[in-house]
């Protein structure tokens, strides 16, 4: 169940991110009235159905790959699906991936990056308690099946493997937080990682709303339009910013744009 509160103020707010530990998760959205959804179903929108989510990711999957050499230059090939959709993600294909960091400042970030402060609306950041997510999920998972040994511990590097061979494979209705092993630099550099269904079955705020994840701390904090310049400013002072973020000329284009935003 996600729990919402509006805060008031910019110390209000660094407050609640402070006070939660280190095994939370962060996204930062543009505009508070967004749910917490992948991009597939914001694409499938009010047509989502689970055989339609499996065909529309099952085709963006295997143009992309049939496709990838043409295009990627230099870049590696991803070895396995998790990393097929990570790469997918970043390049703006819709998936069931949603965009997570370890750093609530690099959230509040990505919320201010699309924003129109001319727009008046709110902005949110939520904030998900990792450790209970996948303890829960992996828990769910030996209940349903007896050979299933990992642990929270044991699955370090051994994500991609798992994604594809337990999760996918059998459609479980669990959430899962996670990335590649082969992360790429905008992952690393945005200490990013993804919350995933673990089937396409069901929305991932059905999934979160399951008894399994009753007990599990899962917020989102509304913060208020005027809220923006200061925020934006907090930021500049921690040198978070596109240029840190990107470390590319697009990094830099966006740092120019949000510049230039912040105090039209």
């Amino acid at each position: 169940m996600i729990i919402e509160k509006r805060v008031t103020s910019i110390e209000e707010l660094t407050r609640e991110l402070n006070v939660l530990p280190n095994h939370y998760v962060f996204r930062g959205q543009a505009d508070s009235a967004w749910g917490l959804q992948s991009s597939l179903e914001r694409m499938l929108g009010d047509g989502w159905a689970a055989e339609r989510a499996r065909i529309f990711e099952n085709h963006s999957l295997d143009t992309f790959q049939s496709k990838y050499h043409i295009y990627c230059g230099a870049e590696h090939r991803p070895k396995s699906k998790l990393s097929w959709l990570s790469v997918m993600q970043h390049y703006g294909v819709p998936t069931r991936l949603i965009d997570f960091t370890t750093s609530p400042y690099i959230a509040l970030y990505f919320a201010l990056e699309t924003y129109n402060p001319r727009s008046n609306i709110d902005l949110s950041i939520f904030a998900i308690d990792y450790t209970s997510v996948m303890d829960q999920s992996i828990a769910y998972i030996k209940s349903k099946d007896n050979k299933f040994n990992e642990t929270r511990m044991s699955i370090y590097r051994k994500q991609d493997e798992i994604f594809e061979d337990i999760l996918d494979r059998y459609s479980y209705d669990v959430a899962w937080i996670s990335e590649p092993v082969e992360s790429n630099v905008r992952i690393d550099r945005q200490s990013g990682t993804f919350l995933i269904s673990g089937s396409l079955e069901r929305p991932m705020e059905e999934i979160l709303s399951l008894p399994i994840y009753e007990r599990t701390d899962i917020k989102k904090l509304t913060i208020p339009a005027e809220l923006y310049e200061g925020i934006f400013v907090a930021l500049r002072k921690m040198s978070i910013n596109s240029k840190s973020i990107y470390g590319d000329l697009a990094g830099l284009a966006k740092s120019i744009r949000m510049e230039l935003n912040a105090y039209v």
